[in-house]
């Protein structure tokens, strides 16, 4: 009964929020939706979804619970060591004008660490846009103050140049905010755009169900030009990168054939 009681809640989501819950590994959504449904005092799910559409401050803590917000600067500094002195430099060398997704790009590290290393290389001729569902975690984003355990990572070269610390936050630089477009972006639904230069779409496959990975991998690698990279999270490696066009250029960096 459990469990049809989650089927319906599912398909009523996406029915009336648009929001399609399927596609995510359903054990563990069911597990973190199941612990927000009972500390909020519901029994079922019929009774929660009923309670979503008369409250709007439960419907955006679920919104928020469902979306997966974790981000860090320079998660996994090696691969961005990687990024920084081998792919970015040819990439540039070969584009009049690089175009950079960050995809999920939670509350901004990950474009804004990106944002560094091209400024730091004297890299112009580049445009980064950046995504997530979240409204919330954009407005975030956007204002750009972290603190001090999110900038752990930053190399401090990086830090004294990038940020202006103000109380026990970190803000990033207004010239770096300029260099980043962020907008709100489905990856279950919206089109993604053609021509990119470089994806960063870094751990978040790993909540996704394996067909809603292969599509958006297919998908992902249709959004880049020949030649471009996509980056991906140190989970999520591509086994045949072969079937959607791509070839591996290095641990976790996958190029579109040309």
């Amino acid at each position: 009964m459990e469990d049809m009681d989650y089927a319906l809640f599912v398909r009523k989501v996406k029915e009336h929020l648009d929001l399609d819950l399927s596609s995510y590994k359903e054990t563990q959504m069911k597990r973190r939706l199941t612990s927000l449904r009972e500390r909020r005092g519901f029994s079922t799910f019929a009774a929660y979804f009923k309670a979503l559409m008369q409250d709007e401050r439960l419907l955006a803590e679920f919104r928020d619970r469902v979306t997966i917000n974790v981000s860090e600067f320079w998660r996994n500094p090696g691969r961005w060591e990687v990024l920084e002195s081998r792919f970015l430099p040819e990439l540039a060398a070969s584009s009049r004008r690089l175009r950079c997704w960050s995809a999920a790009c939670s509350t901004g590290e990950e474009p804004y660490t990106l944002a560094m290393i091209l400024d730091r290389h004297g890299i112009r001729n580049a445009e980064i846009r950046a995504t997530d569902i979240d409204a919330g975690v954009l407005e975030k984003a956007k204002a750009g103050r972290y603190a001090e355990r999110s900038v752990r990572d930053v190399p401090k070269h990086y830090l004294d140049a990038y940020f202006v610390k103000d109380g026990g936050e970190y803000v990033v630089i207004d010239r770096l905010k300029r260099m980043v477009r962020f907008e709100q972006g489905d990856l279950l639904q919206d089109p993604f755009g053609r021509d990119h230069d470089l994806i960063i779409c870094r751990n978040v496959m790993i909540y996704f169900t394996e067909p809603a990975k292969r599509e958006l991998y297919r998908r992902l690698a249709d959004a880049l030009k020949p030649g471009g990279i996509l980056f991906v999270g140190s989970t999520e490696q591509i086994f045949t990168p072969a079937q959607y066009g791509l070839e591996a250029a290095d641990s976790f960096f996958y190029r579109k054939k040309g």
